[in-house]
C-alpha cells in the first residue's frame, strides 16, 4: 500500500475512527504516540503504536461476512509474523463503550497502567503468619501446649 492511499484513508476516516482518534492522538494514552492509517508492509492498519508494536483495527458490518473474516485472519497472521500485535474492536464498541476500548488498549500495552490491573498481594498465602513469626516458632508453640 502506498503512502498516498494511507493519506486518502486518513482524509476519509469513518465516524468510529474519528471518535477513537480523538482519544489516541497527542500521546493521550499512556504517553504513547499512535499513528492513524499507518502502512505496514502491503497493509494499512487503522491505528499503530510503534513503541508497543500494537495495531488497532476497527471493524464495521462488512467484517461480519465470511470473506471479510478470512481476510482479517490473513492480515492478523501477517502482522503477527512481523512482530505486531493486533487488537480489533467493532465500531459500535467505540461508540457504546469508548472507555472500555481505551482500557483494553492500555491493558494490551501495559497491564499495570490499566484500570483492570489488580496488584498482587504482598503475601499470596491465604492465611499469612503474624508479622515476625516463622513456621518453626509456630510449631514449637503447638508442641508446648500438648
Amino acid at each position: 500500500m502506498s503512502v498516498n492511499q494511507a493519506r486518502n484513508l486518513r482524509r476519509n476516516s469513518t465516524a468510529a475512527e474519528k471518535f477513537l482518534w480523538s482519544r489516541l492522538r497527542n500521546k493521550k494514552i499512556a504517553d504513547l504516540r499512535f499513528r492513524r492509517q499507518h502502512p505496514i508492509g502491503d497493509r494499512i492498519v487503522d491505528f499503530f503504536c510503534v513503541e508497543a508494536k500494537l495495531a488497532i483495527e476497527l471493524d464495521g458490518s462488512g467484517h461480519n461476512r465470511h470473506c471479510g473474516q478470512t481476510e482479517d485472519l490473513d492480515r492478523e497472521l501477517e502482522l503477527y509474523e512481523g512482530g505486531v500485535r493486533l487488537l480489533r474492536f467493532w465500531n459500535h464498541e467505540v461508540f457504546d463503550n469508548l472507555d472500555g476500548v481505551i482500557d483494553a488498549i492500555i491493558y494490551a500495552i501495559d497491564p499495570e497502567k490499566s484500570r483492570w490491573h489488580s496488584p498482587q498481594p504482598a503475601d499470596p498465602h491465604l492465611n499469612p503468619l503474624p508479622q515476625g513469626e516463622d513456621t518453626a516458632a509456630v510449631h514449637r508453640k503447638k508442641q508446648a501446649r500438648f
